[in-house]
């Protein structure tokens, strides 16, 4: 899919493929033109239309890091960045993006949908003055990926706060222990991608910095974006610490289940060793068996076995290891 956009009294305004065929094809400068999963007649589209090459390898996730952000002979500057995706189902992956600028124009290329992008066009339609050049548009949607970063890590608060709820207030046994940590594992990714993401982010906008490519209004901008950066980052940390936390707690429930049954099988075997060993005393093969010269002598054995079963139990109870 591709999609073009030019400002138009402020604001971004999508541009129809058709408006390139006509005679004033040549004095059309996009601002922003954005390739979802293209095709290779779309790549070739903008090669005809903007002489720019999108590379083959522009949105592989095993590109070498020193390769994400460089600029080129003719201009070209070349910036890959990961942004966060979280779908309806909970799921989580962090998807690169291959941002190039070039004649002052934002050429992004991607493999899927995502929210970030949607936000800031849905914004850029309806504010105006809120972007003035293609690097404001890069700017924004790092912007944006910060506060979108920043709702995700308050949706790993509230699922949390729910997780502790069960585990500090309910009786936990081993249907909700692994329940429990399941939810907790798939938070802990969430809370690893947001700050994988964020890192990224930081990496981007250093870069850009550096670059000397930005105004002085962008350079304050970019170090505004940093500092909500800087802010979540401590947000990251202290949730690894709760889910840390939790994974413990979870864990040791766990264990306490495991050891009350093992105390079950540890008390029955030491109260029932005394009237097994007075059974096998009085199963012994003796030439004249000691029950048959005496009446009581089957209800003896069977009153001291009884005993021998009171006492242990008794005496375990007395001591709280029941």
């Amino acid at each position: 899919m591709l999609n073009i956009f030019t400002l138009e009294n402020g604001r971004l305004a999508g541009l129809p493929l058709t408006d390139f065929d006509g005679p004033q094809a040549a004095q059309i400068r996009p601002t922003w033109v954005d390739l979802e999963d293209p095709s290779e007649e779309e790549k070739q589209w903008v090669t005809t239309h903007f002489g720019l090459s999108i590379p083959d390898d522009a949105v592989d996730d095993d590109l070498e890091e020193s390769a994400r952000f460089y600029e080129e002979d003719d201009g070209q500057l070349h910036i890959r960045s990961d942004f966060l995706r979280l779908d309806e189902e909970g799921a989580s992956r962090n998807v690169r993006v291959a941002f190039i600028l070039f004649r002052n124009t934002l050429f992004s290329v991607r493999k899927e949908d995502l929210p970030v992008f949607r936000l800031l066009r849905l914004r850029a339609r309806r504010t105006p003055a809120l972007i003035d050049d293609a690097k404001d548009v890069l700017l924004k949607l790092y912007d944006v990926d910060a506060e979108y970063s920043a709702d995700a890590l308050e949706g790993i608060y509230d699922a949390l706060n729910a997780i502790s709820a069960r585990v500090l207030r309910e009786q936990v046994d081993d249907q909700t222990a692994s329940e429990v940590l399941t939810a907790i594992a798939r938070e802990e990714d969430l809370n690893g991608r947001i700050r994988r993401n964020v890192m990224d982010t930081r990496r981007a906008l250093s870069f850009m910095m550096r670059s000397r490519m930005l105004t002085a209004e962008q350079f304050e901008d970019s170090r505004q974006i940093l500092r909500d950066i800087d802010s979540l980052d401590s947000h990251t940390a202290f949730l690894f610490d709760k889910i840390n936390f939790l994974m413990d707690a979870t864990v040791g429930f766990i264990n306490i289940n495991q050891n009350k049954i093992i105390k079950i099988f540890s008390v029955a075997s030491v109260a029932l060793l005394p009237p097994t060993l007075i059974a096998s005393v009085y199963g012994m093969n003796f030439k004249f068996m000691p029950e048959l010269d005496q009446p009581w002598g089957y209800p003896m054995a069977l009153g001291l076995m009884a005993i021998s079963v009171v006492a242990p139990f008794t005496y375990f109870r007395r001591k709280g290891w029941l």
